[in-house]
């Protein structure tokens, strides 16, 4: 039988749905405690998902039971949170980012290693069967050398469907840091990490209306850049180009492709776990699309929570863990410093191309 991981979760917002449905996924983990600073969102989640107790962040940190802090707050607290869960003698996995700029980041992992705890961040779609597919494909040969990238997201910004949009156009979300990850760290699971970047970044709206309820009719002052084109130089030798924007009424182009000597191989959404993935190699006339190789197609966010859980109890590195993540973080806002000064920026960051999943279902008493 395998050992149950409490996990207490701070932030009980949208997203804390899916992540509460996870131990259906994930017999390892056992939610015990939903916190937030809304009591009464607190208690609705808590209710609605059959976690024992709703409480106080401050009383969930408290909680001697809590093995890792499920970290679900907006953007501008993540650091602070996970680095209260580290004081409190716990494992902290958060949403993505991992902060929203490299001190805070550095800070909150050099906190984690000195006191012995984890740190993991989402996102963790890059371990579902679609990317996971991909990775087979790239590390069996399937396209040869992989020499080049492409990756986008464009769209006209949240203000027409989230409830409360403002935080997105701060600094810490912005296209780059809000749909960026799930992007970057798909690349970096593919291709490996990043040596150098350059790009151009600007705010083309400097005040967003809201059309969404609660706050329709509210503007928002917009104070992050909100279309970004960047230029990415892999440790591998392959060359990416990436665009993030929120400014972006329609377009056609595809969401991610790898260019190898032999052929191109088209990457799904990373935003989601499963395909279609397509190959075309340099000997065929037409796209063939690929029958995913690995489990986990359908939404299984918590995946890399369950992944770090099996982590903590086999000794082994977990995959979503924070140097992946700070990576990632070092990547956008290098993004944003290139365009600031006029050059290439020379990152100080790098991190291991994370071990990828077994085909078929995972099984992770096999990880060592």
């Amino acid at each position: 039988m395998t050992k149950k991981t409490n996990v207490g979760v701070i932030g009980c917002g949208q997203i804390s749905s899916i992540y509460l449905e996870a131990p259906s996924k994930f017999d390892i983990l056992n939610f015990t405690a939903c916190a937030d600073i809304d009591m009464d969102r607190a208690r609705a989640q808590a209710q609605r998902y059959n976690v024992p107790k709703a409480c106080t962040p401050e009383e969930l940190l408290a909680d001697p039971e809590i093995d890792i802090v499920l970290n679900l707050t907006i953007p501008k607290v993540h650091a602070e949170i996970g680095m209260a869960a580290i004081e409190a003698g716990k494992a902290t996995y958060s949403e993505k980012p991992l902060a929203i700029n490299r001190q805070q980041g550095r800070t909150l992992l050099e906190l984690g290693k000195g006191q012995n705890r984890r740190v993991g961040c989402a996102p963790d779609t890059f371990l579902g069967g679609g990317i996971q597919t991909c990775i087979k494909l790239i590390n069996d040969g399937a396209i040869g050398e992989p020499i080049g990238a492409t990756a986008f997201m464009l769209g006209h910004g949240p203000e027409s469907w989230h409830a409360d949009p403002n935080f997105f156009y701060q600094p810490g979300a912005g296209p780059m840091f809000d749909m960026g990850p799930y992007y970057l760290t798909a690349l970096i699971a593919m291709l490996g990490p990043v040596r150098r970047v350059t790009g151009s970044a600007r705010i083309t709206f400097p005040e967003r209306l809201i059309t969404s309820q609660p706050r329709y009719g509210t503007k928002i002052q917009v104070n992050t850049p909100t279309h970004i084109a960047g230029v990415m130089d892999f440790a591998s030798g392959a060359v990416g180009s990436i665009i993030m924007s929120f400014d972006v009424w329609s377009h056609q182009l595809p969401r991610i492709e790898i260019y190898g000597t032999e052929g191109t191989l088209v990457v799904p959404d990373p935003n989601t776990f499963g395909g279609p993935v397509y190959v075309r190699t340099a000997q065929e006339k037409e796209w063939r699309e690929v029958a995913l190789t690995h489990a986990y197609a359908e939404n299984s966010r918590g995946i890399g929570l369950a992944d770090m859980a099996h982590a903590i109890n086999s000794g082994r590195v977990h995959r979503a863990n924070g140097d992946l993540a700070y990576h990632v973080l070092d990547i956008m806002e290098a993004f944003h410093d290139a365009s600031d000064q006029n050059k290439h920026i020379e990152l100080t960051s790098m991190c291991e191309r994370p071990a990828p999943l077994n085909p078929g279902q995972h099984d992770w008493s096999e990880d060592r």
